[in-house]
């Protein structure tokens, strides 16, 4: 086989994280190269977006801290894109609001204790009347109670996924569209990944392929504790919005209303153009099975209108399947791989990707700098706090 193309970094996996890492060290000044087979069923193509740490339901701190200062670098990675002419627009990162709701009386012990956790941070977030929650969202029936919290936001992540990667081109980062199929290493630093259509020579790795990564990870002879949980996201459109909203975002009412998170229940994410996405189920039994459902439509459909009965006209556009990458404690697996000097894994993020996916290769990317480009000495990941099993 010939030389062919190296780099200082090879990223596996070019979604949302991978393409955000590569970004983040070719903005460090690394040369990057990305492989990238293009899976179907990747979990950034499907994610409802839901950007909101200051609402999770979680007790562990330092996860709501991870969050928070993932929620704060989305903003910034914004304003770069902007600067590196790729802007993502409006329509990919928007702070739209969230209600986090119980529908009926037998919820309320659930919606006290995360009301209570949610008030212990002191966080902006307030209870407000089923009036003023049906308010801010019209489509919304019946509710028990409701907290408002004016910072959550959305992204898309098609469209952020587009922007890194059109950012990541112009920072020189080179993509390759082919199936890795084996590495070749020197004792334990792998030396080249080697796919379908040729080899990349590297002087460091990561693996960051979502669901996929277990299986690189085992052509390394390490277990990866990764699994793909299916997610179905069902979209409708209210159409008499669809038409009031073709002047654009600004003037859309759909995407001004916040998103919807029932304690129970699935989550509805507006967009303007009256779009509503509604989901998503969790099978974790579905393996690599990313066909939409007839059941997992008739559960998105049936909670869908439960929430907000003005949706019953709504026009069905389309289901998103996606698999999200499960980690064995529900934290991302962020750092060195076991075994092998220059392998490090970014991956695990389960259905937070959209959220912490790029920050969490913003850390990768650091703790790689200071560990195999240049610097053979290890050195602690700054921040990263959550390394898998």
């Amino acid at each position: 086989m010939s030389r062919g193309p190296s780099a200082d970094v090879v990223v596996v996996g070019g979604g949302l994280v991978g393409a955000a890492l590569s970004y983040e060290l070719a903005c460090a000044g690394a040369s990057v190269a990305l492989v990238d087979a293009s899976h179907p069923g990747r979990a950034s193509d499907a994610g409802a977006g839901i950007v909101s740490p200051e609402t999770f339901h979680d007790p562990d701190e330092e996860w709501f801290a991870f969050g928070a200062d993932a929620a704060g670098h989305l903003d910034t990675l914004n304003a770069r894109l902007a600067e590196d002419g790729a802007d993502p627009g409006p329509e990919a990162f928007a702070r739209c609001g969230s209600l986090v709701v119980a529908l009926a009386e037998h919820e309320d012990p659930w919606f006290t204790e995360v009301a209570d956790r949610i008030a212990a941070r002191h966080v902006d977030v307030a209870e407000i009347s089923a009036g003023e929650a049906r308010a801010l969202f019209p489509p919304l029936g019946p509710l028990w109670r409701a907290l408002h919290s004016p910072a959550a936001a959305r992204v898309d992540g098609r469209r952020l996924s587009d922007a890194i990667r059109t950012a990541a081109v112009r920072r020189g980062v080179t993509f390759h569209s082919m199936e890795v199929v084996a590495f070749d290493h020197r004792g334990d630093r792998v030396t080249s990944v080697l796919g379908e259509h040729g080899a990349v020579h590297c002087d460091t790795m990561v693996l960051a392929g979502g669901a996929w990564s277990p299986g690189a990870a085992r052509r390394l002879g390490v277990d990866l504790p990764v699994t793909p949980t299916k997610g179905q996201i069902v979209h409708v459109a209210l159409p008499a919005l669809d038409r009031a909203d073709a002047g654009g975002i600004e003037g859309s009412a759909s995407g001004r209303w916040p998103l919807v998170q029932p304690i129970l229940n699935f989550y509805l994410v507006p967009w303007p153009g009256g779009r509503v996405a509604c989901g998503g189920t969790f099978e974790a039994d579905a393996g690599f099975d990313c066909r939409p459902t007839a059941g997992g439509l008739r559960d998105l459909m049936r909670e869908c209108v439960a929430i907000a009965p003005g949706l019953v006209d709504a026009t069905f556009l389309e289901v998103r399947v996606g698999l999200r990458p499960t980690s064995a404690d529900d934290r991302p697996l962020l750092g060195p791989l076991p075994g092998w000097a220059n392998v490090h894994a970014c991956t695990g993020h389960g259905a937070n990707g959209l959220l912490l996916g790029p920050y969490s290769g913003a850390l990768v990317a650091a703790g790689v700098l200071g560990t195999s480009v240049g610097e053979p000495t290890p050195v602690p990941y700054p921040a990263a706090r959550f390394f898998g099993p």
